[in-house]
């Protein structure tokens, strides 16, 4: 690539960052870096009535979160900034008044109400919802059907809108990095609204200008942003020349069971499609979040990776180093990605195996510390988090299954033991006491041959008797290897917790 690489994901601070939004951050950050580019994150808060509080903190929240944090942005810095557009809204109205001066856009006087009665006036059964539009346009209250005096008059005293002025008889074609040539036809496309009265510019002008400015060399987004295109082209060919647009991508977008993901398949299905649980300060309504879920980010982005790509071959599991290198944009499907919570739930368990306990303690340490649990003892805790991670598919799951490590059990799962309980089981127990009592390697093989040892001594098949341990231990029957925990748990709390079982077992 002859320019330098600078991709940008562009969100507006509206609410909770959605499972393909994040997909967008990943796809752009993938790119950036296997080319040496910049991967840059603008905050796009035109639209000030939909601003939410909190949702811009959120968003960036939630890269840290899964390590996609941008070379660039308000919060990082860089050359090209204001990166939020409403300190950018100077700018924009240069350019909108270039494109009325080309010919390419246009004044526009119309109140709302006269908006309104264009649209009952219009409507038909062939078409409900009237555009403003090449069709519209010569009809309404603008800078192209009023004498220019009149013009100019209005323009002293009214705040006006600038549209764009769409071409009646134009195709505009994109060439599109994932779906190839797009034709679209320029009479089916609205003049869309390009400046507010109050000043502050829409999405189409903003991204193009700003697009320009920040020397941005691909622009990728989701499809929804794909009927939009002939607009931006439009603008660009105006305003800039088509030589320095930026190349385009639009992705698929990520399917539920019924369409598009939704927060209502997360009410319904009971999994999360949102990064973190985010609740809306308007409402009160609260979504939750993939890692307060307790999914992991090398799980997470791996799984969002593989939602719409693929690198040809039947690898699954890649990290983040191995997702830069092997990401190429051809490889994008072009059709919808049906999200599966059970893959997901796989990759998390996947990762969750192969990350050494010294990068999941810290997450975990929050979790146990939030119940009370003392975990201060780095090695002890690190040695719990590898004998239990391979039987937890969250990161919530640990608590569960290491608890027993933290407290002695008060109750026993005893139903399928006690009718096969005798004394000569309680002896072995008595003697396995008075051995490991004196047991010089407090280790687990050295425990598991000294048990070994010990049952057949009392006639007893060591199977007979390892499960009243993990029970005697654990309190029921779950866990990693029985002298594992054995080992972990120490010689004198592993003693005190069977002399104070073996009672239970004789009742």
């Amino acid at each position: 690539m002859s320019k330098k690489v600078r991709v940008r994901f562009a969100p507006s601070p509206t609410g909770g960052l959605h499972l393909g939004g994040v997909r967008t951050v990943l796809y752009n950050y993938l790119f950036a870096k296997q080319h040496g580019g910049d991967f840059i994150v603008r905050i796009e808060d035109t639209d000030q009535n939909r601003f939410v509080v909190g949702a811009e903190d959120y968003i960036f929240e939630t890269l840290e979160w899964a390590g996609l944090e941008p070379d660039e942005s308000v919060k990082h810095g860089g050359s090209y900034g204001p990166y939020r557009q409403s300190e950018r809204k100077d700018i924009y109205l240069k350019y909108a008044e270039e494109l009325v001066k080309k010919g390419q856009a246009y004044y526009a006087f119309d109140s709302p109400g006269d908006l309104e009665k264009m649209r009952m006036h219009y409507r038909t059964d062939q078409n409900p919802a009237p555009q403003y539009d090449h069709t519209i346009r010569m009809k309404m209250k603008n800078s192209l059907t009023l004498p220019e005096s009149t013009v100019k008059e209005y323009l002293k005293n009214e705040k006006p809108v600038i549209r764009v002025k769409m071409p009646e008889q134009e195709h505009i074609i994109l060439h599109d990095m994932i779906r190839g040539e797009v034709n679209f036809d320029c009479s089916l496309v609205d003049d869309k609204v390009l400046l507010k009265a109050d000043g502050m510019p829409t999405y189409h002008l903003a991204v193009v200008v700003d697009d320009y400015l920040m020397k941005i060399s691909h622009a990728f987004r989701g499809e929804e942003w794909l009927s939009s295109a002939p607009v931006h082209i439009h603008i660009w060919k105006h305003l800039f020349g088509l030589e320095n647009m930026p190349e385009w991508a639009h992705f698929p977008l990520i399917l539920g069971p019924n369409g598009k993901l939704s927060k209502r398949d997360a009410a319904k299905y009971g999994f999360p499609v949102f990064a973190m649980n985010w609740t809306d300060p308007r409402t009160n309504e609260f979504t939750e979040g993939f890692k307060e879920k307790g999914f992991i980010p090398a799980g997470f982005i791996n799984m969002l990776a593989l939602l719409g790509w693929n690198d040809g071959s039947e690898q699954e599991i890649f990290s983040k180093e191995e997702l830069i290198e092997k990401f190429s944009m051809g490889r994008v499907h072009s059709g919808g990605a049906h999200f599966d919570y059970e893959k997901a739930k796989w990759f998390n368990h996947e990762w969750i195996k192969r990350s050494p306990a010294e990068t999941l303690r810290p997450d975990l340490s929050i979790l146990f510390e939030n119940r009370g649990i003392n975990v201060s003892d780095k090695v002890k805790f690190n040695r719990i988090i590898d004998l239990v991670k391979d039987r937890c598919t969250f990161l919530t799951d640990f608590i569960y299954q290491s608890m027993f490590f933290f407290y002695t059990p008060e109750e026993y799962e005893l139903e399928t033991i006690k009718p096969k309980w005798n004394e000569q089981k309680t002896q072995f127990f008595t003697q396995l006491l008075r051995n490991w009592e004196t047991t010089d390697n407090w280790i687990s093989s050295i425990l598991e041959n000294n048990f070994q040892t010990t049952a057949v001594a009392n006639q007893l098949k060591p199977g007979e008797v390892l499960l009243p341990l993990r029970i005697m231990l654990v309190g029921g029957k779950y866990g990693p290897g029985v002298f594992e925990i054995a080992s972990a748990l120490g010689r004198e709390e592993t003693l005190l917790r069977i002399e104070k079982a073996l009672p239970e077992f004789g009742k």
